[in-house]
This record gives C-alpha cells, structure tokens and sequence, in this order.
C-alpha cells in the first residue's frame, strides 16, 4: 500500500461514526389547515400558504433539505416568504429537467412543472427522462390527497392569493403505490454479461453501502462498448470497479460476498476500506437509469475470466426500511470491431477542507504525461456540492469550460463525438463550490455528510 493509500485509509477510519441524515421527507402534511400561514402576499389562508405549511415545510423542508439553514447543492428553499418566488416560473438545477423545458412550477401545466413529476414519481415515474430521486426522498410519498391539491393548484394558475382548492385534501393520508421496480432484462445470449445485486435491506435512518465481487462470465478477452445501469430510488451511486495490478492477492475480496462499508453503528469495517485502495474504475453513475455507448472502434476491454466490484451506495432517511437494488448490463463487440482500446479517468482530490458557515471553491488540476482523447466525463460531489465545473488546463484552450452540473445528486455523463485531446503536460482542472456546514468543518469522506470531488470519465 501506498502513503497516499495509507493516508486516506486512516482518514477513513478516524472518521467518527455515522450520523443519521437529515431526513427531506421526515413527515407528510396532516390535520387541517394551519391558521396563521400566510402567502408571500401576506394573505391568511390562501392555496398556497396551505400547500406550503402543510406540504412543503413538513414534507420538503423537514429538518435541513431545503430549508433556510440547508446544505444541499440546490440551493431551493421552500420556507419563509420567498418559496413562491423561488418556485413558480424559476428553472431547475436538473439538467434533462432544463433541457425538456420544465420550470419547478409552470403555471397551469402540471406535466412541465419539475416539482409535480418529483412528488408524483413514487406513483408514476418521471417524465421522458431522469429528472432524479422522487420526492420527498424518504421512501415514502406524500399523500394521494396531497398530489390532487398539488396538481390543482398549478392546473389553476399557481396562484399566489387565491384559496380555490379543497383544503381538506390536505388533511388525506392515503398512500399510493410504489412504482414496482422493472430490473434490467439481461443482454441475449452472445450479446453481453448482467452484473446484479440481488435486493437487501437499507435500515431506516442510515446509509447503507455494499460491495459484491462478481465474475463476469467472460472465458475469453471480451470487449464492452455499453454499458446500460439501473438501480431502485434512493440510490446515491452504482459503480463497478476492477483492481490495479500491483494489488496484493490477500486484498482482493471472495467473490460473491457481501461487504458493507459500515457496521450497523457506522464504523467503518477495515477489510472493505483496504481494497477501496486499490479500485480501479470500470463504469458507474448516480441516476436512476444511465446508457452509455463508446464510439465506433473503441471499447473497454476485460481479460478472460474477470471479475468487477460492485458497489451500491444507498441513502435511507425515512422511519421506515427501504430494498436497495442495481444491475449493469455490459454489451459486447468482437475483437475484429475493435481498433481502440479506452481507459478509465478517476481524477479524485481527496485534499479537502470546507471552513464553517461560508461558500469555498476548490480546484485541483491533474495533468497528463501522454496524449490523452477524452470521450466522456461525468463527476462526483455530495450534498454541499453547488456547481462542479471542468476546465482544459494547458495547451491553446486552457481554461475553456467543457463540463459543468449544478446537480449534485444527479451529474450529466457527457459524452465526446469529437474526443478533448489533450497532449503531454495538458490536463483537466476540477472546480468545485461547496455550501460550508454552519457547525463545523468538512472534509474528504465517504458518507453523505461528508464530501467528494472526482471527475470520472473514458479516454484512450
């Protein structure tokens, strides 16, 4: 092992153990309407003042998700007398969410408001593509009461002071049915390999991250040219990993086994951090669903026999145990197709430190000592993560932009048709603002409430 494997092992183990997350959907609104809410206009008892006291601060803005006080990337804060405004008409931080033309809240258009397809997506799934998590993220949607005054208060004109919806729909409390989860049908026969976990518990209140040592299948070399992921909500990540050359055999993990990162009290087990040293990745993402395919002529390539860790990192802030679930499907070509072998960026800055109670940007450039073609980038920050930017370091476009997200929990996998080229001595800068802790200082960490900065990414 390393120094440098050494010194973030041991950061990992002095980590004290895991706090419970702040829940975002700790309750569903209940009881009838409150009688001192007010709307931004000051008007007692308007559609609005009800939906936000009684949904929105209860179900949204419970504990820090997305109240004043909150260190999520998003920013939107659903309390106090500026949530209408930070609402209705405002564009949302989700990329697909912009570029299918939503608004949080479109005025009379239910289908194009991002805050209706995040409460109703327990019951009906998201729109055309993935706009996130459904929410509340508690596992557990709002009421089907609730969902019919939310969609008749943007069908009428999300207005600011009228009281024209049946309160008492508020005061509902039946449940709707969870989406059931369709896994991935696996590739036909000659046409690829699945890799799946199997579903397990998440226990309430807490973070639960697994890593199973699969075989592939593969008896001979084999060459993937896509990779097509899908795991159950709630879901922080999905990623497969294979191990660096230099790994010692007493490291590599039994095949098959599971391995949580933490004991039911959140102290780190050291035979699951160790072989995290040693993790090279293969292919991973943080939405719900992902499909990405090389272009023509390249392609990763798996030795005979491989085996991939898989690591599903679920986040369950509800009273309630949720099923963690993933698979990946790895499409094949054969080698005949194959003129371009690619390999994998894992560009990660473990050197993080977050002062209390302020915004801080962080850079860090990594510079390359041979010709480099980048075919795509995505990137990897936690809650307190505001915007996450790629720049070119070097060269004649240093300093250009090519990858930016604003979404924290959900980042863009942006794929190159022209590959970035990038000669000796060039590199990539990751620029990332974060959100400071009021309480105390954040650093590099493997949990929700800690932080991250990594630019992952194919080149060849």
């Amino acid at each position: 092992m390393t120094a440098t494997h050494l010194r973030i092992v041991l950061v990992l183990l002095s980590s004290t153990a895991l706090a419970l997350l702040s829940a975002c959907g700790g309750g569903s609104g209940s009881g009838g309407a409150s009688s001192d809410a007010k709307s931004p206009t000051g008007v007692i008892n308007t559609s609005f003042a009800r939906l936000q006291s009684q949904v929105l601060e209860k179900s949204c803005a419970f504990a820090t998700c997305h109240a004043a006080n909150n260190s999520s990337g998003s920013g939107l804060v659903l309390t106090g007398p500026d949530a209408y405004a930070k609402l209705v008409g405002a564009t949302p931080s989700n990329a697909n969410a912009r570029a299918d033309g939503l608004r949080l809240v479109d005025p009379g258009k239910p289908e194009t408001s991002l805050l209706w397809h995040k409460l109703n997506g327990f019951t009906s799934g998201h729109h055309t593509r993935d706009y996130g998590a459904p929410m509340p993220s508690a596992g557990q949607s709002i009421s089907v009461e609730q969902l019919q005054f939310v969609r008749q208060w943007i069908e009428k004109g999300a207005s600011a002071t009228t009281d024209d919806i049946n309160p008492q729909l508020l005061a509902g409390t039946t449940r709707p049915e969870d989406v059931p989860y369709v896994p991935l049908a696996a590739p036909a026969p000659g046409a690829g390999f699945q890799l799946k976990l199997t579903p397990f518990t998440v226990k309430s209140a807490f973070e639960r991250e697994i890593f199973v040592y699969r075989g592939v299948g593969n008896t001979q070399d084999t060459y993937v040219n896509r990779i097509q992921t899908n795991m159950r909500v709630h879901s922080h990540h999905f990623v497969l990993y294979s191990f660096a050359a230099n790994t010692p055999s007493f490291v590599i993990p039994a095949r098959d086994a599971v391995r949580d990162l933490r004991d039911a009290s959140g102290t780190y087990n050291f035979n699951t951090v160790v072989p995290m040293e040693y993790h090279v990745f293969f292919a991973g993402t943080q939405t719900q669903s992902s499909d990405f395919t090389f272009p023509a002529g390249v392609a990763l390539k798996l030795a005979a026999g491989a085996a991939l860790d898989v690591n599903s990192h679920f986040v369950n802030s509800s009273a309630q145990d949720i099923v963690g679930e993933a698979e990946a499907n790895l499409y094949t070509v054969p080698a005949s197709q194959v003129t371009t072998v690619a390999s994998a960026l894992n560009l990660s800055n473990t050197d993080l430190t977050l002062p209390k109670g302020r915004d801080t940007t962080i850079t860090k450039t990594f510079r390359f000592g041979v010709t480099t073609r980048v075919v795509m980038l995505t990137s990897h920050m936690h809650a307190r993560g505001a915007r996450f930017v790629i720049r070119i370091a070097g060269g004649p476009r240093n300093g250009e932009e090519v990858y930016a997200s604003s979404d924290w929990a959900h980042p863009p996998i942006l794929a190159f048709a022209t590959p970035i080229v990038l000669n000796p001595g060039e590199g990539l800068t990751s620029e990332v603002t974060y959100h400071g802790d009021a309480n105390r200082v954040v650093k590099f960490g493997l949990t929700s409430d800690d932080e991250m900065d990594i630019i992952f990414g194919y080149w060849y």
